[in-house]
């Protein structure tokens, strides 16, 4: 059986999809799973060692460069890629006008459809179109984390029953990283897409004071100038057990959280991962917006919500927990 995913983007939603590729190929043996994919994230899914083909799809940047002639023949490549397998399961995970045409352009087998979602869900971005473009449409529940949503749509699309046994996606990078060296670095995640998700500077500083007071290194991530600049002005603040990591393409800094003995971080793409890692972790909401995205039932994974945001004393709570739940 050869199944597509369309999952494009973000990065967050992009990890959020994984557990539903590891049910797959757990209750599926036979099943190959290929996955489109914006490049940006095309080295995770492809070291997730869940899919067995991930075709590129560049949509964002070729939408801002319509009118240019190399745009147009990057959409051929595309489209040549995409189409030289059959598929006999097509599953748009995004719901938007843009996975919808994406699932349509994919060529399928005799007797294979193209999956899509019914209707919108609480919290979710969703456009019709992608009911239209379908072979069939399937009816999620209307308050359902991202990550049960898309088990279950994959479920459902190929019949068969949720396994119990729940795998974040990206657990193995963890074990292969226990092997070199016991860890004592917790990674602070303080870097996200919105201005309005952030933790207050002096909270980082005082939560890597405390976590140095324990012994344990700080490493600071980043993915751009700007959080770059945060890194090192908190680096300075906290003091020598902190250090700023270098800029690295996801897949390495993947690798380089799974080393890590636990994280601490904000709703962001990379808190996601250091969920799928199934890192102890930490997570910090200003919005109630977790039981959506948050870390899910592990008793070494904990949000904390509050608005305007938590306080230290919340969050060394929670870290506080969730360590002991981990040892």
């Amino acid at each position: 059986m050869r199944v597509l995913f369309v999952k494009l983007s973000s990065l967050g939603d992009v990890v959020h999809t994984l557990p539903a590729a590891a049910d797959i190929k757990q209750m599926i043996s036979q099943a190959e799973i290929d996955w489109v994919v914006e490049p940006a994230f095309m080295p995770l899914v492809q070291a997730s060692g869940l899919v067995d083909r991930v075709v590129p799809c560049a949509l964002r940047k070729w939408m801002h460069q319509l009118t240019s002639a190399s745009t147009w023949q990057e959409i051929s490549a595309f489209k040549r890629l995409l189409q030289q397998v059959n598929y006999d399961c097509v599953i748009d995970f995004q719901g938007l006008t843009k996975s919808a045409l994406i699932s349509r352009l994919a060529h399928i087998s005799s007797h294979g459809r193209r999956i899509a979602m019914a209707n919108q869900t609480d919290g979710s971005s969703y456009e019709a179109p992608t009911r239209w473009l379908a072979s069939q449409v399937l009816k999620m529940p209307q308050h359902i984390h991202a990550v049960d949503r898309a088990r279950l749509l994959a479920a459902q699309a190929l019949n068969y029953p949720l396994p119990n046994h729940f795998n974040p996606g990206l657990r193995h990078y963890r074990s292969n990283q226990k092997q070199l060296k016991p860890a004592s670095e917790v990674a602070l995640i303080h870097g996200t897409s919105r201005d309005d998700k952030l933790w207050a500077f002096d909270h980082w500083v005082t939560l890597g004071k405390r976590l140095a007071e324990q012994s344990y290194t700080i490493g600071l991530p980043h993915g751009n100038d700007e959080e770059l600049q945060r890194s090192l002005q908190l680096a300075q603040a906290i003091g020598e057990q902190a250090s700023v990591w270098p800029r690295l393409p996801i897949d390495q800094l993947t690798l380089r959280l799974a080393g890590c003995v636990a994280a601490i971080g904000v709703d962001s793409g990379l808190s996601h991962i250091a969920a799928a890692l199934d890192l102890p972790h930490v997570q910090i909401y200003n919005f109630d917006t977790a039981w959506r995205t948050g870390p899910q039932s592990q008793a070494h994974q904990w949000c904390v919500f509050a608005n305007p945001m938590p306080g230290i004393d919340q969050v060394w709570q929670a870290w506080l927990q969730c360590r002991s739940a981990s040892q």
